[in-house]
């Protein structure tokens, strides 16, 4: 994983580490891509809509992949019964992911709380493509903003979304401008991405910044900030059944 180039002379943005190795019933969770960390850090205000976008185009293959799987293997699997497989799975790796960087201070709490944000959306994948909803539809992305709270409707997340995948091209063609202090923009992309992972994950998170803050809450507000994601994603893909839906119309 490469390192994000400096801006202004400013240090980069640590990435995460690679991880020690796990037990078998205690999967590390993976940590967003390098390049979306430089999309997020560059453009913090769109953070939330730029890691949903991303989340449905590398983890929604994923999820359709696992559910064919799983009914394959899984004779009389119901929907139900896959969309609580997913939840287990992931609000077991939510627990862990307040302590995946290792770097200390307010860069390391930025990236555990996307660690834990883009946890959660890999779990609504799971949840849609349970119920048979298409885990790679851009609709996706629109619901993960609704779902996560960072929007109140679809309607405000799609603009939303439009205008970060606007943003994304423009910096894929002219670059982008500098930044200011790194401080300041971390503290901007750590309150966006807060925001998308429920704010009782982000205070347990974030207390990292008070030494021995974090041990004392432990990890009950990062599952359960996944949990109360993960009856949204349910109550929601539940009524789809297994019609995948097709592409809306403009």
């Amino acid at each position: 994983m490469s390192e994000p180039v400096p801006a202004d002379g400013q240090p980069p943005t640590p990435a995460p580490q690679p991880p020690a190795p796990a037990a078998a019933d205690q999967e590390i969770p993976e940590a967003p891509p390098a390049t979306l960390w430089d999309r997020m850090r560059d453009d913090p205000q769109y953070a939330p809509e730029h890691l949903a976008l991303e989340a449905v185009r590398r983890l929604g293959p994923e999820a359709a992949q696992w559910a064919a799987r799983a009914r394959a293997e899984q004779a009389g699997v119901t929907a139900d019964m896959l969309a609580e497989q997913a939840v287990r799975k992931f609000v077991n790796r939510a627990r862990l992911s307040g302590a995946v960087s290792g770097a200390a201070g307010l860069p390391g709490a930025v990236i555990d709380i996307g660690v834990l944000a883009w946890t959660q959306a890999r779990m609504v994948l799971h949840v849609a493509a349970a119920y048979g909803v298409d885990p790679l539809h851009t609709d996706r992305a629109t619901d993960l903003l609704v779902l996560q709270r960072v929007h109140k409707v679809a309607e405000t997340a799609r603009l939303a979304l439009g205008v970060a995948a606007g943003r994304e091209r423009a910096g894929a063609l002219f670059g982008t401008g500098g930044q200011g202090q790194l401080g300041k923009v971390m503290l901007r992309l750590g309150v966006r991405l807060a925001q998308m992972a429920g704010m009782r994950a982000a205070k347990r998170v974030f207390a990292k910044l008070v030494p021995g803050a974090a041990i004392v809450l432990g990890t009950w507000a990062n599952s359960s900030a996944t949990k109360d994601l993960a009856e949204r994603s349910r109550a929601l893909y539940r009524q789809h059944g297994t019609v995948v839906p097709g592409p809306r119309r403009a």
